[in-house]
């Protein structure tokens, strides 16, 4: 256990905060066991953690031709190169659940391209690298290609979003200094 604090950025204690956040946090302690990290920093401003947790949820939290984990697997690629520490242990932690595989998480971490992974998988977070690292090029051929491989318009978009919004997170997450549980180091392992 360390005592490093979670956030370069004062972090409001629960009761402290708006009721409404209070409550989804609190629901989310009692699920889970613990309170992530993510939780108690963006509170630090409550209209700001309002609006990132209503488009967080939208995206990850849709049914559709895109899994669970496979939304997870986009988190995870992209937050690892864009070195966000707390994203790649966290959403790991949450890949590894989802997919119900201990290895995926640390395969996609490091190089997806090597991981366990299906083709479709692998042309889908190609495309989300691209969108992380280098949107301005992306091209009709990038949506032909993820059209050759069974995803719709509206898969495309899904992908894109994903990756731009923890682009965000990500960023946010190294600025704060924002440290992962402890606890998400072992789930799903």
């Amino acid at each position: 256990m360390t005592d490093q604090p979670i956030s370069r950025f004062k972090v409001p204690k629960i009761e402290d905060l708006p009721e409404d956040i209070r409550e989804r946090i609190l629901a989310v302690q009692e699920k889970s066991g613990f309170v992530p990290n993510v939780f108690l920093t963006l509170a630090h401003r409550p209209d700001e953690f309002r609006a990132f947790f209503v488009y967080h949820d939208a995206l990850m939290d849709k049914p559709g031709p895109i899994t669970k984990a496979e939304r997870e697997m986009i988190v995870v690629a992209t937050s690892s190169v864009n070195q966000c520490q707390y994203c790649v242990i966290a959403h790991g932690a949450i890949l590894r659940i989802r997919a119900r595989d201990p290895l995926i998480a640390d395969q996609v971490a490091i190089n997806y391209r090597k991981a366990d992974i299906s083709d479709r998988q692998k042309a889908m977070l190609d495309f989300a690298m691209k969108v992380s690292q280098r949107a301005h090029e992306v091209g009709d051929a990038d949506l032909e290609t993820l059209k050759s491989h069974g995803f719709s318009e509206e898969d495309v978009w899904d992908i894109a979003a994903i990756s731009a919004f923890f682009g965000m997170s990500n960023r946010l997450a190294n600025v704060t200094s924002m440290r992962p549980n402890a606890e998400f180091y072992a789930m799903g392992r």
